[in-house]
């Protein structure tokens, strides 16, 4: 059950992830992602079989793994935009802020149960919202790492300066060797991020 239910709060929350994403360029000017009905939270309209499915599972019956996943991503055109490179980043940065807003709320949530809450409903009702707070902190600590096509490759060049031009090749999402350095990553270097990652979950959650 506790793998269906993470599972369950990964869909939800990579949906939200991406539902910001457009509701963020909407604002700034690009409709795409409304005019393709994409800002919605009906989860059908964003589900990747993969990402949002199979990977999640199978990382679950991994012993001592955790549970990650995406979304599609939301579409959005930069010439609606009238600063392409910091519209980029502010709709980027939307997405991992979303969810670490979501971590803090039930953060607060799980507080007020431990000191008020009592019996095994309570616990088990604690466990579950400790669940959404992990959850969220990963998605949002994770996405926001500089590797493309992650949102934090995004929001990194906005903060490049214009003499950084070779440079900032290598943030952009269509770099051929993003996926590879990706996947590399999250076998190899994710123990880089796991500190943050944890040890924000202890700092919302006070365990």
């Amino acid at each position: 059950m506790i793998v269906v239910f993470s599972i369950i709060v990964l869909i939800f929350s990579a949906v939200i992830h991406e539902v910001m994403h457009g509701v963020v360029a909407n604002h700034l000017g690009d409709p795409t992602a409304r005019l393709m009905g994409r800002l919605t939270l009906n989860p059908l309209k964003h589900l990747d079989p993969f990402g949002s499915v199979i990977l999640p599972l199978l990382l679950a019956l991994v012993p001592g793994g955790i549970i990650f996943g995406w979304a599609k991503p939301v579409p959005y055109n930069p010439y609606n935009l009238k600063d392409p490179e910091k519209g980029a980043a502010m709709i980027a940065a939307a997405g991992p802020f979303s969810n670490l807003g979501i971590a803090v709320v039930f953060a607060v949530i799980f507080r007020l149960i431990v000191a008020f809450g009592a019996g095994a409903f309570m616990v088990t009702l604690a466990q579950l919202i400790e669940t959404i707070v992990v959850i969220n902190i990963i998605l949002g600590i994770f996405n926001l790492v500089p590797i493309p096509p992650l949102d934090g490759a995004k929001v990194a060049m906005a903060f490049m300066p214009d003499s950084w031009g070779g440079f900032k090749m290598f943030f952009r999402e269509n770099n051929p060797y993003g996926w590879f350095i990706l996947v590399a990553f999250i076998f190899f270097g994710f123990a880089l991020v796991s500190p943050i990652i944890y040890g924000l979950a202890g700092l919302l959650l006070g365990i």
